[in-house]
């Protein structure tokens, strides 16, 4: 028996959706002294962690609605992808150039791996014509 890529798809989807709620929480619930015990120098007050917190909250929710139906919402799919890269992007030249913090890295890392796996599934279904055969 074999898993479709389908279903491996929107069950990874869910579990980057999911990833994203919990960091979002995180960043906006967790004590300044858990930021600090991670590295972080409190430099500045809560806004720019719960806006982080919310961010990914909203992302959750894409994430999740692409998720739920591949082929309505397949633009956020795509979307997906380019988030995750651009998440790459952006931690690593932070980690470069800015603060080389372990958390930073393995975050950049996380990203990469994920935007990797959604696009290598992606370009999955759309190699077995998913999407021209479910609106036949």
């Amino acid at each position: 028996m074999s898993i479709k890529t389908d279903k491996l798809l929107s069950v990874f989807l869910y579990l980057v959706a999911l990833h994203s709620f919990i960091v979002g929480i995180g960043l906006i619930f967790l004590p300044d002294s858990v930021f600090q015990f991670l590295g972080f120098i409190k430099t500045f007050d809560r806004f720019f962690s719960t806006q982080g917190g919310v961010f990914h909250i909203a992302m959750s929710l894409a994430y999740a609605m692409a998720a739920y139906n591949l082929i309505k919402y397949k633009q956020l799919i795509l979307f997906s992808i380019i988030v995750k890269f651009i998440a790459t992007i952006f931690l690593f030249t932070y980690f470069i150039f800015i603060s080389n913090q372990w958390l930073i890295i393995l975050s950049g890392i996380s990203d990469l791996i994920m935007a990797i796996i959604t696009l290598l599934l992606y370009r999955n279904i759309i190699k077995e014509n998913y999407f021209e055969k479910r609106y036949l």
